[in-house]
């Protein structure tokens, strides 16, 4: 099995007053092809509203444009910043979304739950005509937009999230989400030395585990890119900017990982990955409203090799490459992509 033993995450075996644990609980009513929940898949209706910064989000702009839905499911951007109250759109003139004439995204969660009581997360879809939301469940909206709104997908769209291998690509991406996504999480908001030991192990376990798979394989399932890639790349393209130093995740940086390195650069070389990120914004909203809760003084770990026997160190200088520009490593031929999802005068 994949998860493998030494290295799954286990919930529960700290205090919770210790340990990070996430609030998983969201407005899951989907949006479907039939409209089975009263909310069926129409071209122009719904507004997926995000922000560049938030990696949840960040999953939901790459797969709408890898499949081509810009033209049928409008996008709301969120600025950078924001309070305990609710995402703005702070990069609208007015402040104001243009589509839903709102500041505050918690004006959209209020009119589908009055007073909502937990918080107001991005992504988020908007029914556009009753100006209320209809999901915040970010897990499940990629998904849907690979299968419920297969008949707006582009020509020559990439099936990410093939039936043949789903079960594969939904155990990777437990996988995946506990011990990497949450699990930089986990390390940066730990309350004791023994919580964040326990988070740093798993996360590092964890890459080592996919290092390891990826250094044989182009993806992480099969042989085209699928959704499991696209939860991957999130976490490792915001680690060296902010997780590395903000959440305390130093045993190596990304770059010092040949394999991963090489992984994340030919996926951001990808249309519908890189150009869906915003460097600044994502060091944004993470040095200005995000606080860590790692106790001051806690040790940190040495940076270590798998066998604990030798210091991690960049690779060196042979070849002409300096020290921040290490090896691409093993990795196996990279044909040309074909998963370029523009389509002439789409737009956002």
């Amino acid at each position: 099995m994949w998860r493998g033993g030494s290295i799954r995450t286990t919930v529960g075996i700290m205090a919770l007053d210790t340990e990070f644990i996430r609030d998983s609980r969201y407005i899951n009513t989907r949006i479907t092809a039939d409209g089975r929940e009263g909310y069926p898949v129409e071209p122009g209706r719904y507004r997926l509203v995000a922000a560049r910064a938030c990696p949840w989000a960040n999953r939901t702009l790459i797969v709408r444009r890898l499949l081509g839905l810009e033209g049928v499911l409008s996008l709301g951007l969120c600025g950078p910043t924001h309070d305990e109250r609710s995402w703005t759109f702070d990069l609208d003139p007015g402040g104001l979304d243009p589509v839903l004439g709102i500041h505050w995204l918690r004006d959209a969660y209020n009119k589908r739950v009055p007073d909502y009581p937990r918080g107001v997360t991005v992504p988020a879809i908007v029914d556009i005509p009753t100006g209320a939301v209809v999901t915040n469940d970010f897990a499940r909206i990629t998904l849907d937009f690979s299968s419920e709104w297969r008949a707006h997908h582009r020509e020559g769209a990439p099936d990410l999230y093939p039936e043949p291998l789903r079960a594969e690509i939904d155990e990777i991406n437990q996988f995946v989400y506990e011990s990497v996504n949450n699990g930089v999480y986990r390390c940066g908001f730990a309350k004791s030395q023994e919580a964040y030991d326990a988070a740093y192990d798993t996360l590092f376990s964890a890459l080592d585990r996919l290092s390891e798979r990826l250094a044989t394989r182009r993806y992480l399932v099969g042989d085209a890119i699928t959704e499991a890639d696209v939860r991957l790349f999130v976490t490792l393209v915001r680690f060296d900017a902010v997780y590395h130093g903000h959440f305390k995740c130093n045993r190596q940086k990304l770059a010092e990982n040949p394999v991963l390195w090489a992984y994340a650069r030919d996926l951001f070389q990808t249309p519908g990955f890189g150009d869906t990120i915003d460097f600044q914004q994502i060091k944004s909203t993470t040095t200005r409203c995000i606080s860590t809760s790692i106790p001051p003084g806690s040790r940190r770990k040495a940076p270590r090799s798998r066998t604990g026997s030798t210091p991690i160190r960049a690779p060196n200088s042979a070849g002409g490459r300096s020290g921040t520009e290490p090896r691409l490593g093993r990795r196996p031929p990279m044909k040309r992509c074909s998963t370029s999802s523009r389509r002439p005068g789409a737009r956002s």
